[in-house]
């Protein structure tokens, strides 16, 4: 694909992911359901990571989106505007690292390596994440409880993104072969 096809997909893909991040909160205020519940910022960065397989537009992304919601509408507040930036950063970084490793291991199943490569990823991120939030809350930069969301949702979550990602995932496989 050229430079500027390249470009254009890029820009796009961040641009639904900003908007997405944008409106997650805003139909959460509207509708009083807690959209946000479904990690619309993982999702934004991990989409457009599977969308584009641009990692580094990706990690860019998922720094900036914690940044762009803080400026946009407040939350999150600035010390976990940070450790959440950290935690989808590495999610990205993470996530393209067990990919490769996973998929030398076994080059044959693509879904499988990517769900089990993004569930990993996740917690792993999320483990990373909780522990800086533990050291912020105790060096008194945060006022807030360690775990605001159940521990279930955020599992149920995270096992619903690597679903979604390894059926993504393969298809993008199949449909790649069978255009050769």
């Amino acid at each position: 694909m050229e430079k500027a096809a390249v470009l254009k997909r890029d820009l796009l893909a961040d641009a639904v992911a900003l908007t997405f991040v944008l409106v997650v909160p805003a139909l959460s205020h509207l509708t009083a359901i807690p959209f946000y519940l479904i990690d619309p910022m993982r999702i934004a960065a991990l989409g457009v990571l599977l969308a584009t397989r641009d990692w580094k537009n990706s990690l860019a992304l998922a720094l900036v989106l914690p940044v762009f919601s803080m400026l946009v509408s407040g939350h999150p507040v600035f010390p976990k505007c940070l450790l959440i930036s950290v935690e989808l950063g590495s999610n990205v970084l993470l996530l393209a690292w067990f990919s490769r490793i996973l998929g030398r291991l076994w080059p044959s199943r693509p879904g499988i390596i990517t769900g089990i490569a993004a569930f990993v990823s996740i917690f792993a991120s999320k483990g990373l994440y909780y522990l800086l939030k533990l050291a912020v809350i105790s060096a008194g930069w945060l006022q807030m409880d360690l775990i605001s969301t159940a521990l279930w949702v955020q599992l149920l979550v995270a096992v619903a993104i690597s679903a979604i990602f390894a059926l993504v995932a393969d298809r993008l496989v199949r449909s790649a072969s069978q255009v050769r």
